[in-house]
């Protein structure tokens, strides 16, 4: 055990992780160069198309210290966008190291923070590395002070490197070894495997990836999930490295994974505890918080055959990724679907992509909204929360909605302060804090009201500092708001896919918005269609789409006029006739460019 090494690698988006990882590979020969490519860690497609790492990927490394001694590296490479920060806290759970990765071009961005004191909570070791030294437009001494003043070290501990390049890779390597303690445990004692993560295989079933803590865990023994209470047998145990390694027993410190057959997803949970039959443990691991949904949407199959192979494909998505939760709903407008909690819109439209492109499933996916409390006016009624804006009372029987409030952490240069106040401002943000880092970099912190930026404000605030704003927020509490269900009807029926909470000096605005878009998207019929927002039983916005017609005069020439208006009154009352009985279907393009309310 002392000459294991247990890390994982932790940074903002797009400070170089993947990159490093890579020549780190490369200096332990862990890759041959035959087999190396970029991202060599990141298997999944949308993964090298975006540039970015959606999942940890857990390695082994082997390196030949400078005293001749073999070490053995267990490496998780980590994502950087907040959305996929529950992937970081598994992975800290399992290591006794991190390696902070900050970006000599761009310094100390929001997520950077957030990552560190993750860190720091569960006692890491941290080193601190300044990635990619090598350009033109690094800024050596000033981010070096700003990593100072945040971890609090020395200017010597700090490691500069260069994914592209490779240099101070030797460095780090010998860093882990001298700095990292060796992970602790009793190899003798009761087993208990802590699981950070798990992949369905078609052929061989659920694959656990686990990090041993006490005890030795070997082929063929009779094993038990602690808290599922499930036994199954250890078919193969081993360790990860660019493919599964078969060994014959893990001991404590070491991190591998085992196949037990288990085909049933409800059977595994990332996050258990694995102990043996013959020496059961007394406790399971605490590991890490559970995952909080911040988005919650509607997803629903086109065909409304497809239910079960979407749940079954949600089913083992979410072995691949414990953050997304989801519970079984109906819709008037779109059949039976399911109500899915993201951790945020990114990891939406990550689901989304993944469900298209590894289980062929045809979706639909309502407006993104978050989860509120309510009470009701009713004696005895107690607070309860509300997932849709459809479980919202009547305004008349509506005592009082609490939403989630959220703390937002921005970093950015001083002369783009005006406007990202402007845009918090405008999203019912409230300036609680406003720090300078150094005379260049300016942290803001708000508190501000979590449904405001679901949508779209990440993208705005990248436009309006082009770029150079980093955003973090941490989730905060419930606050009583003045909000109020807004309803979409077609022709008189609620479109309840359609339906939004939002804030009363909002609404109109987002009422007539929503009429526009929907005007333009929907395709005309062989009537009139009224399409109205509406609060309650208030009106609030209406927009019309008139009828295709036929020109019934056209036979007519010359002769009596009231020939003429005989056809036409005939066609009105068909029209009218028409308009009771008939149906307006809501493409899949309209509920998702009515997202898009602000383009």
């Amino acid at each position: 055990m002392k000459n294991i090494r247990n890390f994982c690698v932790i940074a903002h988006i797009d400070h170089g992780k993947s990159t490093l990882s890579d020549r780190l590979l490369e200096f332990t020969n862990t890759i041959s160069q035959r087999d190396m490519q970029a991202q060599a860690l990141d298997d999944m497609d949308l993964e090298r198309e975006r540039g970015i790492t959606i999942k940890s990927h857990a390695i082994q490394m082997v390196y030949l210290h400078t005293d001749q001694q073999k070490y053995v590296f267990n490496m998780i490479d980590t994502p950087g966008h907040v959305d996929f920060s529950y992937e970081v806290s598994r992975s800290i759970a399992a290591c006794e190291g991190a390696l902070l990765l900050v970006d000599a071009t761009q310094g100390i961005q929001a997520q950077t923070i957030s990552n560190l004191y993750l860190a720091i909570e569960h006692d890491l070791e941290i080193i601190p590395i300044l990635n990619k030294i090598d350009m033109e437009s690094a800024m050596i001494d000033e981010v070096s002070d700003q990593i100072m003043d945040l971890v609090g070290c020395r200017k010597e501990d700090i490691i500069l490197a260069s994914g592209k390049t490779g240099i101070g890779v030797p460095d780090i390597m010998r860093a882990v070894v001298e700095r990292i303690p060796a992970p602790k445990g009793d190899p003798d004692g009761a087993l208990q495997c802590l699981i950070f993560d798990s992949v369905f295989n078609p052929f061989r079933g659920i694959i656990a990836y686990y990090r041993v803590m006490n005890g030795t865990i070997a082929k063929n023994d009779k094993i038990r999930f602690f808290y599922t209470g499930r036994d199954y047998q250890a078919d193969e145990v081993g360790i990860l490295q660019m493919g599964l390694l078969p060994r014959d027993k893990i001991m404590a410190g070491d991190v591998g994974y085992i196949i037990t057959g288990i085909k049933d997803v409800k059977e595994i949970k990332v996050g258990d505890t694995i102990t043996k039959l013959t020496h059961l443990c007394k406790e399971g691991i605490q590991g890490f918080e559970n995952v909080k949904p911040m988005v919650f949407a509607g997803v629903y199959p086109i065909d409304n055959d497809d239910f079960e192979d979407l749940r079954d494909s949600l089913e083992k998505l979410q072995l691949n990724d414990a953050s997304l939760t989801f519970e079984p709903e109906s819709s008037v407008a779109l059949g039976f679907g399911f109500r899915c909690g993201f951790l945020g819109m990114l990891h939406l439209e990550i689901v989304q992509e993944r469900l298209s492109r590894e289980f062929n499933q045809d979706i639909i996916t309502t407006i993104p909204n978050v989860s509120y409390f309510a009470k009701s006016t009713k004696k005895d009624s107690e607070k309860f929360m509300v997932k849709t804006p459809n479980d919202l009372p009547e305004p008349s029987s509506l005592e009082f909605v609490e939403e989630p409030y959220i703390r937002a952490q921005i970093i950015t240069k001083p002369d783009y302060i005006g406007s990202i106040m402007g845009l918090c401002m405008d999203k019912r943000g409230i300036l609680t804090k406003q720090t300078y880092l150094t005379p260049q970099r300016v942290e803001l912190t708000f508190e501000m009201p979590l449904a405001e930026i679901v949508f779209d404000f990440y993208d705005k605030l990248k436009s309006i500092s082009r770029g150079y704003a980093s955003f973090d927020y941490a989730r905060l509490d419930y606050r009583a708001s003045d909000l109020v269900k807004l309803d979409i009807k077609l022709n008189g029926e609620n479109v309840d896919a359609l339906s939004a909470l939002v804030h009363r000096t909002k609404a109109e605005y987002i009422g007539r918005k929503m009429c526009m878009k929907l005007k333009d998207l929907l395709p005309r019929q062989q009537f009139v269609i009224a399409i109205q927002a509406a609060i309650g039983a208030k009106i609030i916005a209406r927009e019309t789409i008139s009828a295709l017609r036929k020109d019934v005069t056209a036979k007519c020439y010359g002769g009596d006029i009231s020939r003429k208006r005989k056809l036409l009154e005939k066609q009105k009352e068909g029209k009218k006739k028409m308009r009771q009985i008939g149906n307006v279907e809501v493409p899949q393009k309209a509920f998702l460019e009515v997202l898009k309310l602000n383009d």
